[in-house]
């Protein structure tokens, strides 16, 4: 992994002439008070256009206006009309196509498959405004509108569909959204280093389909480039029998053996040495273990399961999801190849982290902070809550397996300057219409790994484990908070700002090694509710989730409860908790509803796990295994919870408490052998009898993606013995 030019460092393109417009042009009218006679890139977004950093099409429209493009925007156009793709006319460049800050599918349905009323993302919160796979769609409207014009598609919803996929919403594997969509080239992840080359590149007049050499992007290849070896991904990880019939992964004889125990993770291995035909029909040359290993990484590619083979086979499926996984980190990834019919998609490695000056410029754009003028009076839900939020860093090393963010932004953590965040509150103090004083966050995909990293850059390029925290802290990982607390402390002092809340999901296994910071965190930042995601309580789920063990978030408690008592504050802690999630039992539900009762936590909001494109335990959820270890198909299989009646049952031990659950709920505990649960004493979980109106209605709506848990307020065990009204707060700490 080389280390890449300066994101700023080209020459703008002539057009910067132009100057810098004080809000990215939406209309005709627009353009031309802006002096434009056509736009060199024009956006198509599912979300509302808001110029703030936060939402990603405000913060590549800036960074390519930046460069000197002319950027238009078409948001949330209608996708039934051509025309509506035609309203900016004809892009110079090309068509850069996003569903935006969200997949689609996540955005309009919830995890029960039902369409959602509201969106966050729409001006007045109004839902039905983009369309289902909004990538495909938009890019297909773009072709009909301008046949010739190229279309690049990027964003989380390309960026996590960019291979075969299992989608949860049509219960199959999909294709790349690479082919559904008909585009030229695909950009993932943190894709600012890509998007400006490719709109280079394009600006002197180069062919898009020659652009080919870009970390971050995918696109359709016809062949094996020049100097290039691919190796099949059974050579990195061998999955073993399959089924009585001939194994698809057989190889030839003698190297099966060696190849087996090979450990995937590790820099060496014992393995035959030569090359061997990869599979009848396709003469492939492929490399043996020893030698793929001493191939230089940028020229080599893994050839994965086709498209049809995963689509057909489970265990396939499991095992190109664990490649995919292991070909995570810029410093070792190799490209990955998959066949699509007749064609391949080709991946290029991730891209290349932003260094702290590039972030710090990214994020100094001038954005105006606010909606479109379009929107007028409307209010936006997601930008009212982040619209008072600072960014301090992308990236995420947790790795958890039910998580996108480590596919899409990369587990090294990619950081902004301290003066660089400090001069963004100042500018929010004084330019950001409605600020009281409050700064809501600040964050990123987590709260306080800012400035975290491996000890040695030799061994983070060489490292291939998913997490840096699971299955314990690494002990090459450095944990050291004071950066973060001296941040923490300028910014509350900057003049204006009277307090800094901490909204961000914060992991508490790295927290608990550094009291301080827990100190500084729950005497200055609590708005007296923190969030945060235990996950769980049982040792299945939270192995398969790849999270730590209740006792950490005891240990974290503890610190907790005491820096609260010092600072003479009354605070509570409100734990997350995912329901239904792959590996968790009818048993694993129950320990954790008793878990709650004892501890006198109630949940207001339950959601059952979401297999969102590309994560592990959507990989699970789908085949049965677990693509976290060597996939086999004479492995245990994962316990999944599918069906309607199982997914109710598990929402409804994290709700023990709610009378509606309880006829469902005895049901369980009878079968489960658990009768003795069932009584009005402090030992039960639930009582014999029913109120009047209980058990017969249907679950409300929900919302989120996780469970929300109120503290009564009492102590664990002493919840009485009929329903009593209390009062609900509200909590206004982090995000779990």
């Amino acid at each position: 992994m080389r280390a890449k030019p300066h994101l700023f460092s080209r020459r703008p393109f002539w057009a910067h002439r132009f100057g810098v417009a004080p809000v990215l042009p939406m209309s005709r009218e627009e353009m031309d008070a802006l002096g434009w006679d056509s736009c060199d890139i024009i956006v198509v977004t599912g979300d509302a256009y808001i110029d703030h950093p936060s939402f990603g099409m405000g913060l590549i429209g800036r960074l390519l206006e930046a460069h000197g493009f002319r950027v238009g925007m078409i948001s949330q156009p209608d996708w039934e009309d051509p025309e509506a793709f035609q309203v900016l006319g004809r892009p110079n460049l090309f068509f850069g196509v996003t569903a935006g800050n969200m997949d689609s599918m996540v955005n309009r349905y919830t995890s029960d498959r039902k369409i959602r009323r509201d969106d966050a993302y729409s001006p007045d919160g109004e839902g039905g405004k983009r369309p289902d796979r909004s990538v495909v769609v938009y890019a297909q409207r773009c072709r009909e509108a301008y046949g010739d014009v190229p279309i690049v598609v990027g964003g989380i919803e390309a960026s996590l569909r960019r291979i075969a996929h299992y989608d949860y919403w049509s219960d199959k594997v999909r294709r790349s959204v690479l082919f559904d969509s008909r585009a030229d080239l695909l950009l993932y992840g943190n894709a600012e280093r890509a998007l400006v080359e490719v709109a280079h590149r394009l600006g002197k007049g180069e062919a898009i389909e020659s652009i080919r050499d870009l970390r971050g992007t995918a696109f359709v290849s016809s062949g094996l480039p020049p100097g290039f070896v691919e190796i099949d991904s059974q050579e990195v990880d061998t999955p073993g029998p399959i089924v009585a019939h001939p194994d698809p992964y057989a190889m030839d004889s003698g190297s099966s053996s060696s190849t087996g125990s090979a450990k995937p993770c590790e820099g060496g291995s014992e393995g035959d040495s030569g090359a061997t035909s990869d599979g009848p029909g396709r003469g492939l040359v492929t490399l043996r273990r020893r030698d793929a290993l001493k191939h230089p990484p940028e020229r080599t590619a893994l050839r994965l399961p086709s498209y049809a083979a995963v689509a057909a086979d489970r265990v396939l499926y499991a095992h190109a999801s664990r490649i995919l996984h292991l070909e995570a980190n810029p410093g070792n990834a190799r490209c990955l190849v998959q066949k699509h019919g007749r064609r391949d998609l080709w991946i290029n490695p991730p891209p290349v982290p932003l260094t702290t000056p590039e972030m710090d410029r990214i994020y100094e754009l001038p954005y105006s902070r606010v909606p479109h003028p379009a929107y007028g009076g409307a209010k936006i839900p997601a930008y009212e809550m982040i619209r008072f939020s600072v960014t301090i860093t992308r990236g995420c090393f947790g790795g958890c397996s039910f998580c996108s963010i480590t596919e899409h932004e990369g587990r090294i953590i990619q950081n902004r300057s301290e003066d660089s965040i400090l001069e963004e509150i100042a500018h929010i103090r004084d330019k950001t219409p409605g600020f009281t004083g409050i700064i809501s966050d600040l964050g990123g995909p987590t709260a306080n790994m800012y400035r975290l990293a491996c000890k040695s850059r030799e061994i983070e390029k060489a490292c291939r484990k998913p997490s840096c925290v699971y299955p314990g802290v690494c002990d090459n990982l450095n944990t050291d908070h004071t950066p973060l607390i001296s941040l923490y402390r300028k910014a509350r002092a900057i003049d204006g700002v009277k307090k800094v809340l901490i909204a961000s999901g914060l992991r508490y296994d790295l927290a608990v090694r550094s009291p301080e910071y827990v100190e500084e965190l729950v005497t200055h930042h609590v708005g007296g509710y923190l969030k945060i995601a235990p996950e769980h309580v049982a040792k299945g789920p939270l192995s398969h989730m790849m999270k730590p063990g209740i006792g950490t978030y005891d240990r974290f408690k503890e610190l907790f409860d005491r820096f609260t008592k010092k600072a003479g504050k009354e605070q509570y802690l409100i734990p997350y908790f995912i329901a239904a999630h792959p590996g968790t039992t009818d048993e694993d539900m129950l320990e954790l509803a008793l878990w709650l009762k004892s501890n006198g936590y109630r949940a207001d909001q339950v959601q059952a796990f979401l297999p969102s494109p590309m994560a592990s335990a959507t990989a699970m959820y789908h085949s049965g295994y677990s693509p976290l270890t060597r996939v086999r198909a004479d492995a245990p299989q994962v316990p999944i919870p599918k069906g309607l009646h199982v997914r109710r049952l598990h929402k409804a031990f994290l709700r023990w408490h709610d009378a509606n659950n309880w006829p469902v709920l005895r049901t369980a505990l009878r079968r489960m052998g658990r009768e003795e649960l069932i009584g009005s004493g402090k030992r039960h979980l639930i009582p014999h009898w029913q109120p009047a109106g209980t058990g017969d209605q249907p679950e409300g709506r929900r919302r989120g993606g996780q469970v929300r848990t109120q503290h009564t307020g009492l102590p664990p065990d002493s919840q009485g013995q009929r329903p009593r009204s209390r009062h609900r707060r509200r909590s206004a700490g982090s995000n779990g």
